[in-house]
């Protein structure tokens, strides 16, 4: 699953959504220098923001084609599995990743950082969570149900996309494993929690560009793909052509002893 991002990696660094300048500025606070390394950079989402605030990054990612994408926009990448990556040598003074890090061994994957920190270096891991308007997810289970007018579906409820529920998801599912990665290795502080939140305005045809990067469309066939974008964008014109997503990033920091 993890390589199926790249099938379309142009449209990926496209659409996706970067991260907010408050976590910039907090892990960049946090770090004792700006030499960083980014663990699954993609196409340098995670990447170009620590770029902005004058961090020299080098990008470790797995799929050549993320990779090429990430390189033809200004990120320096190395192509290998984090826990497979030779950093020959080189420290670095923060390793972050940004919605990836669920794809690394949680234990073999810390091991490697605190391998690769300079003392008092920094880790930090991040993942952006959403909640859409309760108008456009009903509207995507009606585009679901005309594209597949064969197939029961059951779309998620409300309550489902709600940001506080995805937080609570994460951190018990993903970051309560990465801490326990973390603290094993005996080399770092106990993690603190990152939470920053945010929102902006999509419209029709950014969100329409963004929804099929997420995987859900990936398995219906290219007429019923098309069916499915179709209702959706004249469902979202009818609520005025755009809509606001609040996003919430969460994520965890510790410090290298």
């Amino acid at each position: 699953m993890a390589q199926w991002f790249g099938a379309d990696a142009e449209r990926y660094d496209r659409a996706r959504p970067t991260y907010p300048e408050a976590l910039v500025d907090r892990v960049v606070s946090l770090s004792p220098g700006k030499n960083f390394v980014d663990v699954g950079c993609g196409t340098g989402l995670s990447s170009r923001p620590f770029q902005a605030a004058g961090c020299t990054v080098l990008g470790v990612e797995p799929d050549a084609r993320m990779a090429e994408v990430a390189r033809r926009r200004g990120l320096d990448v190395e192509v290998a599995k984090f826990e497979d990556w030779d950093p020959a040598g080189r420290t670095f003074d923060a390793v972050t990743s940004g919605t990836a890090w669920h794809w690394v061994d949680p234990f073999a994957g810390a091991a490697k950082v605190a391998d690769v920190l300079a003392p008092h270096g920094l880790i930090a891991l991040f993942d952006n969570g959403f909640e859409l308007p309760e108008a456009v997810m009903t509207a995507q289970g009606e585009a679901y149900r005309h594209a597949m007018p064969d197939v029961k579906f059951e779309p998620p409820s409300k309550k489902d996309e709600d940001v506080e529920e995805y937080v609570q998801q994460v951190y018990a599912k993903q970051y309560v494993k990465a801490a326990e990665g973390i603290l094993r290795t005996g080399a770092f502080s106990r993690p603190e929690e990152l939470r920053f939140e945010w929102s902006r305005v999509c419209t029709r045809d950014e969100w329409l560009d963004q929804i099929p990067t997420q995987g859900g469309l990936n398995h219906l066939a290219e007429d019923a793909r098309a069916r499915f974008l179709a209702y959706l964008g004249s469902a979202i014109d009818e609520i005025g052509g755009s809509f606001t997503i609040n996003y919430a990033t969460v994520g965890i920091a510790a410090v290298r002893r």
